[in-house]
């Protein structure tokens, strides 16, 4: 980021998120490889030129927790977004974005724990776990913890 330039003046990166429960109605969360802190997240990612949110939605799971065994629930129509505090902009994505817009999905998984493998190609978790549905904004990063409250009252009525 230029000295000129504000976080105002930054795009939001557009991003596809997606809750994955498992048959006990647990969310998948991993904690970050580049993170230091306890703070876990579920599964995100970039939308490429070209590709539709649920596209990047299934691709980013494959290439985060190494499965596509997922069946659709329920997506959001708006898209949701959250800043990046002052601290790490101009460091993440190459300066280029003041935070991210999501479009979120509710994926019911399907298959069994021992298919998940987060030690894929590029891999971005170090571990990760089945988590209630109702302490993900504790386990979440502060800046993210709006966010990820919006998700759980929009997700609820179809958990």
């Amino acid at each position: 980021m230029t000295e000129t330039a504000s976080r105002e003046d930054l795009p939001y990166r557009p991003c596809a998120g997606m809750m994955v429960l498992n048959t006990k109605r647990q969310v998948f969360v991993g904690r970050r490889i580049d993170m230091v802190t306890e703070h876990w997240q579920m599964p995100q990612g970039g939308i490429d030129p070209g590709e539709d949110p649920f596209q990047a939605a299934v691709r980013e799971l494959d290439e985060e927790i190494g499965t596509r065994n997922v069946e659709l629930i329920h997506s959001l129509d708006e898209w949701l977004t959250y800043d990046l505090p002052k601290n790490l902009i101009g460091k993440v994505w190459k300066g280029k974005y003041r935070g991210q817009k999501q479009k979120w999905f509710l994926f019911r998984y399907l298959g069994k724990d021992h298919d998940i493998n987060i030690e894929t190609q590029h891999p971005e978790f170090a571990e990760w776990k089945w988590a209630e549905f109702s302490e993900l904004p504790s386990l979440i990063v502060p800046f993210k913890r709006d966010l990820y409250e919006t998700i759980l009252q929009k997700f609820s009525p179809y958990i």
